[in-house]
């Protein structure tokens, strides 16, 4: 998994800078609707889903399943929001806690895989925590309205795109450094000594 997130390093680029995007949209129109902010983070999970599983689909088949599980999630929930943007603010807490929670504990799972190979993995974990910690409050605390809601998605997506994208430029960084050569920690392969026989 390494190697994959060095070589696409961009991937993690890409969904940052829409979370970021996303999130200002939020922060900066304090008197959007409840159907507009619907709306907007529908088409956020959608492109989050699309760009993991992209992602998936590149990885190799022992690192898939937490990026599929991401993918599905944020396509399914995307396409239902803009299926049904007319959804009750309740509806869209629920959904909104679910993608949160869900991809939080996945982001989670993908850094406990990369812990032994980088430094950097706490950037995944600080993500994914925070969105469990997100959807949690929001499912515990519900907001009152659409403007105290907006500020709070808001904020949350500023915060975890930035992550995400000190993430992939810890993975470019880690990338270049390789020369192009594999990244996968472990002891070297033994080879014929010189002078022996194969």
């Amino acid at each position: 998994m390494l190697d994959y997130l060095a070589e696409h390093w961009w991937v993690l680029t890409v969904r940052g800078a829409a979370a970021i995007l996303f999130g200002l949209v939020a922060v900066l129109w304090p008197g959007i609707t409840a159907i507009a902010l619907a709306t907007v983070f529908g088409v956020y999970a959608l492109v989050d889903g699309v760009f993991a599983g992209w992602a998936a689909l590149r990885a190799q088949e022992g690192d898939r399943t937490p990026l599929v599980w991401e993918a599905v999630l944020g396509v399914v929930v995307g396409l239902i929001i803009l299926a049904w943007p007319l959804a009750t603010v309740l509806v869209l807490t629920v959904l909104l806690g679910l993608w949160a929670i869900i991809t939080g504990v996945f982001e989670i799972l993908t850094a406990y895989r990369l812990r032994r190979e980088i430094h950097g993995e706490w950037l995944y974990i600080f993500g994914g925590a925070l969105s469990v910690a997100f959807g949690l409050v929001i499912w515990i605390v519900p907001f009152g309205g659409a403007i105290a809601m907006s500020f709070a998605i808001g904020v949350y997506a500023i915060v975890f795109g930035s992550a995400l994208i000190a993430l992939s430029l810890r993975m470019r960084g880690l990338g270049q450094s390789a020369d192009g050569g594999p990244l996968r920690s472990g002891p070297p392969q033994e080879g014929p000594e010189p002078g022996g026989t194969a």
